[in-house]
């Protein structure tokens, strides 16, 4: 998971720092104006896997890894072992994915 965040950091990193404007290449600062060039759903999806992660080692260090969030179950080897960040079974997955289908727009 430490690898995978990381290379996602370095995926927008090296996105926002192709920009022509410099004050993108620091996430901590205000977005003011996004430019054109900037895949920004690209850097959404980086930027939600990455809280993703961080949900997930910190349910590790609670010892709740690979429980699904909606009904407790475990969530399956394989599907942790595909996506660490899982945060639900497939079952209640796809019923999420089904029910907020309309949230899928990109959030940055």
């Amino acid at each position: 998971m430490q690898k995978r965040y990381l290379a996602l950091q370095d995926e927008i990193h090296n996105e926002l720092e192709h920009t022509p404007d410099p004050r993108f290449i620091d996430l901590t600062s205000g977005f003011s104006g996004i430019p054109d060039d900037i895949d920004t759903a690209r850097v959404d999806r980086q930027v939600n896997e990455m809280r993703q992660l961080e949900e997930a080692l910190k349910q590790l260090n609670d010892l709740n890894f690979g429980d699904c969030i909606d009904c407790t179950n475990e969530i399956g080897f394989e599907r942790l072992l595909a996506y660490p960040a899982a945060q639900r079974c497939i079952n209640c997955q796809k019923h999420h994915d089904r029910m907020y289908r309309h949230e899928a727009s990109p959030t940055l």
